[in-house]
């Protein structure tokens, strides 16, 4: 089991969930703020197992695409992070 976090900005959060939970994964959203300009972004974090990692980044870099923004640079995208779970357990 995987665990994915994904730092995505505001402007693809809907889409991007949208299409994860038509793909039938899970999705847990965290609002979060940061970045060089201080944009809002919302974290996201997603279960899944390990043969099914590269099958959601794809989606995300499908999604969240890099764009110019109003002060001249460039934003968007995603920052993701996969980490080991040693054990995930539903109550």
């Amino acid at each position: 089991m995987k665990l994915l976090i994904a730092i995505v900005q505001d402007a693809d959060t809907q889409k991007l969930v949208k299409e994860l939970m038509s793909k039938k994964y899970r999705v847990t959203k965290l609002a979060s703020t940061g970045g060089f300009l201080k944009a809002g972004n919302t974290t996201l974090l997603i279960g899944v197992e390990e043969e099914k990692v590269e099958e959601v980044i794809s989606t995300i870099e499908g999604i969240c695409k890099s764009r110019e923004a109003k002060q001249g640079v460039n934003v968007g995208g995603a920052t993701v992070f996969v980490m080991d779970i040693d054990k995930f357990k539903r109550v």
